[in-house]
């Protein structure tokens, strides 16, 4: 079915593709996209028909996170709230006992990062790259990026990658561990499809069970954490610096931010 912001199709084999459908702003997370992304992984457990999900965008990009354009007027309160749509996306994701595999088909940054972390295995093509673009905005990462990132390369390089802001590629990201396989550009539907019909093939409740077991067990503190991060970024939707960075991003040049 076709819904507003993002594209569900279901293969009779099992494995249902969920496609991020806003290319036009390279597939940004708005409000409307976190809450059909949240209501679809929810809703999705009572279905036996469907056995893997695939998450990827449409066109060239995964997500380029956050849509900025909804941003400009936020103040602490309402980004709080956009906040918890998005927490409740990711544990959507988190807490289905099913497996889901992000394809990777470009640049993920920001919140994008993050919704492709939330996933059980990433799969990236050679195009794509991963920013946390946060600091160049005045925010911190959102959406569990702080919870995850850590965990998977450490705490050292998780805050290079969010202090500098810097382009990660997919060999780059496939040497940190932030990704399982890098595959050809033209082979990433396949490649992903072939390890989603191997999965369908496999125990289901044991897979299932494996994904909540290992989740308990390396993201046991995950919504206490999202919590945390909510309060932190509601502090930078109010701070001088952010409106700084939305200005300078849709200007196009480099923001010029105070000490504070």
């Amino acid at each position: 079915m076709l819904n507003k912001r993002i594209q569900v199709t279901t293969a009779e084999n099992g494995v249902c593709t969920v496609k991020l459908n806003r290319p036009q702003v390279r597939n940004a997370l708005d409000l409307p996209m976190r809450e059909e992304l949240r209501d679809f992984f929810t809703e999705v457990k009572n279905n036996d028909d469907v056995k893997v999900i695939v998450l990827t965008g449409e066109g060239n990009t995964f997500s380029a996170g956050g849509d900025l354009s909804a941003s400009k007027d936020v103040d602490g309160a309402t980004g709080r709230k956009r906040l918890q749509s998005g927490h409740e996306m990711i544990s959507s994701i988190v807490n289905l006992e099913k497996p889901v595999i992000a394809a990777v088909n470009g640049a993920a940054a920001g919140a994008g990062v993050s919704l492709a972390l939330a996933c059980d295995m990433i799969i990236a093509n050679q195009s794509a790259v991963f920013i946390q673009s946060f600091s160049k905005v005045g925010l911190i990462p959102d959406l569990g990026a702080i919870y995850f990132l850590p965990r998977l390369i450490g705490r050292h390089r998780a805050l290079e990658m969010m202090f500098l802001g810097d382009k990660v590629s997919s060999e780059q990201a496939l040497d940190l561990g932030i990704v399982n396989r890098v595959v050809g550009e033209e082979s990433l539907t396949n490649e992903v499809y072939k390890l989603a019909e191997q999965l369908t093939e496999g125990p289901q409740m044991a897979l299932g069970l494996m994904k909540k077991l290992v989740n308990r067990s390396v993201l046991d503190d995950l919504s206490q954490s999202m919590e945390l991060e909510g309060f932190a970024q509601a502090m930078c939707f109010e701070s001088a610096n952010f409106k700084e960075g939305v200005e300078a991003f849709f200007e196009k040049r480099k923001p010029v931010f105070n000490k504070s």
